[in-house]
C-alpha cells in the first residue's frame, strides 16, 4: 500500500511537470526534458537510500552499535559531505552534471558495498579493527561521492529550467528527496527485517533471503543487505544516467536559451575555480541561503535521524503509526510542502525565495516548541510536530539549495554555489548530529535537549529570510519588467551590483 501510494505520488509529480509550461515550450522539448531529469532525480533520491541506511542499520544492530557511536560515523560522514563541495562544486561547473552524477551514484555504490562487506565481518566475528572508525571512514568515502549528486542536478536544471519555472522545479527537487527518504527509511527498514533471523513480517523478500541469499546465518541477522541493495539499485540508474543524461538542450537536439538567471549575459566569461569561490563566497545573498541551509541542516535532519531513535528509546503509545510508516509519511507530507513553497514562491512572490521560507521558519519555530513541550506526555502531538517539521525543514531545503543558489549563481556558477550552500546543510547535519549525539541517552530525561537545541535555529532562519525577503537577481527582475509581470506593486529602488542581486521595496502609488 505504502509503495503504491509513492508510486501514485510519482505519477502525479509527471502530470503535473508536463501541464505546467509557463514558458511554452513545444512538446519534444518536454518529454525530452522529462527523459533527463528523471533518471537524474531517481538517481538522486536512491543515493538517499544509501546515504540514510546508516541509520537504520544502527536499529537493525541494537546495541552493538550505541547512540554515540552512531553520532560519529553519521558527523564524519555529513561534515565530509560539507567540505566537499569547496572541491565538487567547481569539479562540476567544469565537467558538466552527466559526469558528476555518474561519479556520485559509481562511487557511493562502491562506497556501501564496503560498508556492508565491515558490518558481515562484525557481525560473523572477523572484523580486526574497530567497527566505528572503519564505518565514519567508509560512510565519509560515502558522503563524499554522494555530495556529487546534489550539485549535479541543480547544474543539469539551470540549463534546462527558465528561472520562471524554477519555483515547481524546487519542489520537484523536493518530491525526489522525499521519495528518497521514503526509500532511505522504510524500503530499508522492509529489508532489514526481511535479513533478519527472525523476521516480524515474514514475506517474499524474507522467503528470497532466507532460501536463496542464505540470510538466515547461524542465527545472525544479515545486517549487510541494508547496504548492499542499495548499491546494486545505484548501479542500474549509473547506467541510465549515462545512457540519457545531457548536460544542456543542445546536446539532445534542442536549442539552447537564456533562463534569464544571474549568469544571464555572461555565459562567454571563463572562469577558474578559485574565481568561482570567490564570486560565491563574496556574494552576500548566496552567502544568506547558505545561514538558512545551515539552520536547515540542524532542523531537518535533527528531527529525520532523532525522530526514529526517540520512538525506541521512549516507546511511542497510540502513535506507532508515525515511527512504522516514518519514510513514507515524510515522503508525502515532503512533496506537499516542496509544491506549496513553491507556488507560494513562483505566483504569489514573482519567483522570490526569501518570503515563503520566513514563513516557513515562523512555523518551525512554533512547532519545535510545541514539540519541547509535549515531548513526554502526548505521543500524537510529539509524532505531528515532527512530520510537520520534516516538510517545513524540505520545503525550505528544495527553495535554497534547489532554486536561489541557482538563481543566484547562475549557470556558470550553479554547482558551485548550490554545492557551498548544499555543504552548509551538512555542515549543520554534522554539527547536530554531534551534540545531540553526545547529550541524548536511554534516559527518556534527556531528550527535551532535543527539540531545545532545534528551537533557535528555527529562529535564526527566520532573521536571516526576512534580510533576502525582497531580493531577486538582476536579470529576472529585467526579464518581468520586459513581460510587464506585475511584483506585488513594488519598483526597482536599489541594484546591488555584487552578484546581480535587485532590491525592491512596496510602490504605494495607484
Amino acid at each position: 500500500m505504502a509503495a503504491a501510494s509513492v508510486l501514485l505520488t510519482l505519477l502525479a509529480v509527471i502530470i503535473l511537470y508536463f501541464r505546467y509550461n509557463p514558458m511554452m515550450h513545444a512538446s519534444p522539448f518536454m518529454v525530452r526534458r522529462f527523459l533527463n531529469w528523471f533518471p537524474l532525480g531517481m538517481s538522486y533520491a536512491f543515493l538517499y537510500m544509501a546515504r540514510y541506511n546508516l541509520n537504520v542499520a544502527s536499529n537493525a544492530l541494537g546495541s552493538k552499535m550505541t547512540i554515540a557511536s552512531f553520532g560519529t560515523i553519521f558527523a564524519a560522514g555529513t561534515i565530509t559531505y560539507g567540505l566537499s563541495f569547496l572541491l565538487n562544486g567547481p569539479l562540476v561547473d567544469k565537467w558538466g552534471s552527466k559526469k558528476g552524477m555518474l561519479l556520485a551514484t559509481g562511487g557511493a555504490s562502491l562506497a556501501n558495498i564496503a560498508m556492508g562487506i565491515v558490518v558481515y565481518l562484525f557481525l560473523n566475528g572477523q572484523l580486526e579493527v574497530n567497527m566505528t572508525i572503519a564505518l565514519a571512514i567508509l560512510y565519509s568515502v560515502n558522503m563524499f561521492f554522494q555530495s556529487y549528486g546534489a550539485v549535479s542536478i541543480i547544474k543539469n536544471k539551470a540549463y534546462w529550467f527558465h528561472v520562471r519555472e524554477r519555483g515547481i522545479f524546487g519542489a520537484i527537487f523536493g518530491t525526489l528527496i522525499s521519495v528518497g527518504i521514503y526509500f532511505a527509511f522504510d524500503l530499508n527498514s522492509k529489508i532489514a527485517d526481511s535479513a533478519s533471523a527472525n523476521p516480524k513480517n515474514p514475506g517474499f523478500l524474507s522467503d528470497l533471503f532466507h532460501t536463496t541469499l542464505g540470510s538466515v546465518n547461524n542465527g545472525v541477522d544479515s545486517v549487510w543487505f541494508i547496504f548492499f541493495i542499495p548499491a546494486a539499485l545505484l548501479i542500474f540508474w549509473f547506467i541510465m544516467d549515462a545512457i540519457l543524461v545531457k548536460d544542456m538542450p543542445s546536446q539532445a537536439g534542442h536549442e539552447d536559451f537564456d533562463t534569464h538567471d544571474a549568469s544571464s549575459g555572461q555565459m562567454h566569461i571563463e572562469l577558474t575555480k578559485t574565481e568561482m569561490l570567490k564570486r560565491v563566497f563574496s556574494n552576500p545573498i548566496i552567502m544568506m541561503v547558505a545561514a538558512i541551509e545551515f539552520t536547515t541542516g540542524v532542523i531537518r535532519n535533527g528531527v529525520m535521524q532523532w525522530y526514529f531513535k526517540f520512538g525506541k528509546v521512549v516507546p511511542q503509545i497510540g502513535a506507532e503509526f508515525f515511527h512504522d510508516n516514518w519514510g513514507l509519511i515524510l515522503c508525502l507530507t515532503g512533496i506537499a510542502g516542496g509544491f506549496a513553497a513553491g507556488h507560494i514562491s513562483d505566483k504569489v512572490f514573482q519567483s522570490r525565495r526569501g518570503p515563503p521560507v520566513a514563513i516557513a521558519g515562523i512555523l518551525i519555530t512554533i512547532v519545535a516548541t510545541t514539540m519541547y513541550f509535549s515531548l513526554l506526555t502526548s505521543p500524537l502531538i510529539v509524532g505531528t510536530c515532527a512530520v510537520l517539521l520534516g516538510l517545513l525543514s524540505i520545503s525550505v531545503h528544495s527553495l535554497m539549495s534547489g532554486t536561489a543558489a541557482a538563481d543566484f549563481g547562475g549557470r556558470k556558477m550553479t554547482a558551485t554555489a548550490s554545492g557551498i550552500t548544499d555543504g552548509f546543510v551538512y555542515l549543520g547535519t554534522g554539527l547536530q548530529s554531534l551534540v545531540l549525539g553526545n547529550i541524548l541517552s536511554e534516559k527518556p530525561e534527556s531528550w527535551h535537549a532535543w527539540p531545545a537545541f532545534l528551537i533557535p535555529f528555527g529562529i535564526m532562519s527566520v532573521l536571516v529570510a526576512l534580510k533576502m525577503w525582497k531580493s531577486l537577481p538582476d536579470a529576472t527582475r529585467k526579464y518581468l519588467a520586459s513581460k510587464d509581470i506585475p511584483v506585488d506593486r513594488v519598483r526597482v529602488v536599489e541594484e546591488a551590483r555584487v552578484g546581480g542581486t535587485v532590491n525592491l521595496e512596496p510602490n504605494n502609488r495607484a
